[in-house]
């Protein structure tokens, strides 16, 4: 993938004396002239992240890899149409927090923080919403509460992190029903791909152009360590394919789980559950290259069928893994919590107590390898018993990648926990623990 550098890229690489020329004009300009230099998006863009010309295509895809300049792309594009005068934008991103913090206001490339001065918008939180000093308004909406754009009406769309929202189909559906009235509209995608329906359709959409971009090309504005532990993690391997070079990858055909099984037996929401366990993959350190400790959230459906409702896996320290298991037993009114103490021992229950100790935890040693614990759960998603409720795309990946005889992820694994616990014999030696009874609820949506 050959790298395309931007104006500013190719005025450091001029020979010195055609650089030294530019250089002494730049010296020479004004304050305005200055601000208006530095927030000149296309001097600082590469070609691929300044918008296609033409009023032929609806949706601008672009594909790359991590840390490649996704986001600033789309913030730049956002305040570009908020100065032309676009009457209603719609920002989506993965979830509530991930539009909050990484679109609007608090990543380094966010609206906010690359806006310039003298065109910056407000942000009203309560309201969801950003408006800029000539009255264009942006709404900000969530991946994982797709009706929130049933009904609104806009003409310029961002969405952020497509290929991991849980409902990536039922938010394009609502925002396509509502871009009716107006004569010229734009989507934006921004997306590390992954092989999913609605991205391969995308991809393959005549009214789309599609950009793609790797990590790599961004390099010289990213951290050494960001760098360093990328190329440890990913180059060399089938994933970094994705999460670098930004392909979309065809199925594993040495793994357990293949995409097209957890496709068929996707739903949109559960039945009334018998029984709902968090299950914990914990990491007993917490260094920059620590795994994340998984946290998996299934029910057992009145229908015999295992559902799989959330990943709240999260990388931090024990206190923070410990609180986003117990906010996830609560949110998801669970009977138990289901704890690995291979690796983390006493620690795991000690560390659920001590954030709270009405939470029952049963701690579980497994008495076989990796493998053979995971092959009659893969067996039940061939049959299709096991649901994914909406689109949990890091667990997905794990699950479609993971070959026998590799560390197994801390995702794939707490989710082999949890079905073991609902739907099969325990494999695994109950140290201590108790489960308490939970009442079905009536046709719930998770």
């Amino acid at each position: 993938m050959q790298k395309e550098n931007s104006l500013a890229e190719s005025i450091a690489l001029l020979p010195k004396q055609k650089k030294q020329k530019v250089l002494k004009e730049i010296e020479g300009f004004t304050d305005d002239e200055a601000l208006d230099l530095l927030y000149n998006w296309r001097f600082w863009a590469r070609p691929k992240q300044i918008e296609p010309e033409g009023k032929n295509w609806l949706y601008w895809l672009y594909l790359a890899g991590r840390g490649a300049g996704k986001t600033r792309t789309g913030a730049e594009f956002v305040n570009d149409h908020a100065r032309q005068g676009a009457k209603h934008i719609a920002l989506v991103g993965q979830t509530k927090s991930d539009a909050r913090d990484t679109m609007v206001e608090l990543g380094p490339s966010s609206i906010l923080k690359i806006s310039d001065p003298r065109f910056r918008p407000y942000y009203e939180p309560s309201k969801r919403r950003v408006i800029w000093p000539n009255g264009v308004t942006a709404t900000i909406y969530s991946g994982d509460e797709p009706d929130q754009l049933r009904g609104p009406s806009h003409d310029i769309v961002w969405l952020d992190e497509l290929a991991k929202f849980k409902y990536p189909q039922e938010c394009m559906d609502n925002i396509l029903f509502g871009l009716r009235g107006n004569e010229e509209i734009k989507i934006f995608v921004s997306t590390t791909p992954r092989p999913i329906k609605i991205i391969k359709d995308l991809v393959n959409d005549p009214n789309a152009i599609v950009r793609r971009g790797s990590t790599y090309e961004n390099a010289a504005n990213l951290p050494e360590k960001f760098l360093k532990m990328l190329l440890e993690k990913y180059e060399g391997t089938r994933i970094g394919r994705q999460e670098i070079y930004a392909e979309i990858l065809d199925d594993n055909p040495n793994a357990l789980w293949s995409r097209k099984t957890l496709d068929k037996n996707r739903v949109t929401k559960a039945p009334n559950l018998i029984r709902v366990v968090v299950a914990v993959d914990p990491e007993a350190s917490d260094t920059e290259t620590s795994a994340e400790t998984g946290i998996i959230v299934a029910g057992l459906g009145d229908d015999g069928h295992g559902y799989i409702l959330a990943d709240s896996t999260k990388k931090g320290s024990p206190k923070e893994w410990g609180t986003a298991a117990v906010a996830a037993y609560h949110t998801y009114q669970a009977d138990s919590l289901i704890a690995e103490v291979n690796n983390g021992g006493d620690m795991v229950e000690y560390v659920i107590k001590s954030i709270d100790e009405t939470v029952p935890v049963k701690q579980v040693r497994a008495s076989r390898g990796k493998q053979l614990r995971a092959e009659p759960v893969a067996s039940l998603d061939e049959q299709g018993r096991i649901h994914h409720v909406g689109y949990l795309a890091e667990l997905e990946d794990q699950l479609c990648e993971w070959m026998a005889g590799e560390k197994s992820p801390d995702r794939l694994d707490a989710r082999v926990w949890a079905i073991t616990e609902l739907m099969l014999e325990n494999d695994f030696v109950i140290i201590e623990g108790r489960t308490a009874n939970r009442r079905p609820t009536a046709n719930q949506e998770w």
